[in-house]
């Protein structure tokens, strides 16, 4: 009765450089931020970056005391370098 259901999830981060995809097994009741320490993401970025960069599951931001439930992509999002509207305006500017 003590066992815990495993969840797949996966842990995702993206930089212009460099791709981090890492599928996990974790127990149910883990944390978004459990998750992402259990990938092994933040020995590669420093956790000063990480502390500054948004995360969610599917594109929608979520706390980091979110519960995972089963087949969640876990998803840590860089600031944008570009204001959307402004990258509009140049891909309209561009076409002309």
């Amino acid at each position: 009765m003590g066992n815990k259901l495993l969840l797949s999830v996966e842990v995702c981060f993206v930089t212009p450089d460099q791709q981090f995809l890492r599928s996990l097994q974790v127990p149910e009741g883990t944390t978004l931020q459990q998750a992402i320490q259990l990938s092994g993401l933040l020995n590669e970025i420093s956790v000063s970056e990480f502390n500054k960069l948004k995360v969610g599951i599917y594109s929608k931001i979520k706390a980091l005391d979110t519960v995972l439930k089963n087949h969640d992509r876990v998803e840590i999002y860089r600031p944008l370098q570009v204001d959307p509207m402004v990258a509009r305006r140049r891909r309209v500017l561009h076409k002309k």
